[in-house]
């Protein structure tokens, strides 16, 4: 009788050395891959950050602030400009929507086309903190902390009609027009300028915010109008560009006054270009935002109002040098 060994495979097809690698070696990589994943420390929570521009040196120093302020806080940060198109702004907040951000710090791109953004973003479970700019609509943002625009602009218009001794003709350079803020900022000026009946308005345009266009508008200005002895402009940046043209055409006898704070335009102060700007508190605004964001992600509340203002500081030759990045020196 012939022996025959009993078969060790349970019925299961032998499989050399190197079919059981090839068949085990993505069981176990997943496995290794697992584990790993078990053991890596937990990612930290991330903060997005949404500005108009990362170009302009006041939505800059916003970004800057924020960003710095969370990453001190032990946030992961993203920072992204909208460019002032809200459907941009929509896909960025997809964006942040899709990467589980747990708060949103945003200046928004308009305030009644950005309500429908704040709402979806809210209910994805983000944390919106507005700043600068505010919506016309409250109970979604957790937070709107702006500038004040309108005492800030009645700052700017009477050291502009102080400079002006009262009289003259006078051009305005405004900001964007869709821009709640260019608007709050034009009728804060007239609300002390149009009390004084000696000085009158000779030209008004809109300079988009932009050095280069409030550069080419004011050339064209002070074509149509050689009777203009100052400017008034809505932000610093269109300050500058009117410097630089008045400049060029060689009228030192011209004042103008910015609103903002930049650096450039406390330069510009020191050195006789611009008669004045007005300081937005950009950083303290950015880290106050965010340090918001932290007490609410820990407690579920900020203990403050929605709605809060900042109040603006006048600057000038007197006071330039206690002013930097957009704050007040220590």
């Amino acid at each position: 009788m012939k022996y025959t060994q009993p078969s060790t495979n349970l019925g299961a097809p032998c499989l050399d050395s190197e079919t059981w690698a090839r068949k085990l070696a993505p069981r176990l990589t997943r496995l290794l891959l697992t584990l790993t994943a078990c053991h890596r420390a937990p990612q930290l929570p991330l903060i997005a950050i949404i500005v108009p521009s990362q170009d302009n040196p006041y939505f800059k120093a916003e970004a800057e602030a924020a960003a710095a302020r969370a990453l001190q806080l032990g946030y992961r940060v993203r920072i992204d400009a909208h460019n002032d198109d809200a459907y941009r702004q929509d896909n960025l907040i997809d964006a942040a929507i899709a990467s589980n951000a747990a708060a949103l710090i945003l200046d928004n791109a308009g305030t009644d086309a950005s309500i429908s953004t704040v709402r979806r973003a809210t209910q994805a479970g983000i944390a919106v903190f507005l700043i600068d700019r505010e919506i016309s609509a409250h109970g979604i943002a957790k937070a709107q902390i702006i500038s004040d625009n309108d005492q800030g602009a009645r700052l700017a218009a009477q050291a502009f009609a102080q400079a002006l001794n009262n009289h003259g003709d006078y051009a305005e350079l405004i900001g964007r027009e869709s821009d709640a803020n260019a608007q709050i900022r034009t009728h804060g000026f007239h609300a002390i300028l149009d009390a004084s009946p000696q000085l009158k308005l000779v030209a008004a345009q809109s300079a988009n915010w932009s050095q280069s266009e409030a550069f080419q508008k004011t050339e064209t200005m002070l074509q149509a109008h050689p009777s203009i002895s100052g400017i008034i402009a809505g932000n610093d940046t269109m300050a500058l560009g009117a410097a630089a043209a008045v400049k060029g055409a060689n009228r030192p006898d011209i004042r103008i006054t910015g609103f903002d704070g930049s650096n450039d335009a406390i330069n510009a102060i020191n050195s006789g270009e611009l008669t004045a700007t007005v300081l937005q508190p950009a950083a303290f605004i950015s880290q106050l935002a965010v340090d918001q964001a932290d007490l609410y992600l820990h407690t579920h509340t900020t203990g403050k109002p929605e709605l809060q203002i900042i109040p603006c500081d006048l600057v000038d030759k007197s006071n330039a040098a206690h002013y930097k990045d957009f704050a007040k020196l220590p």
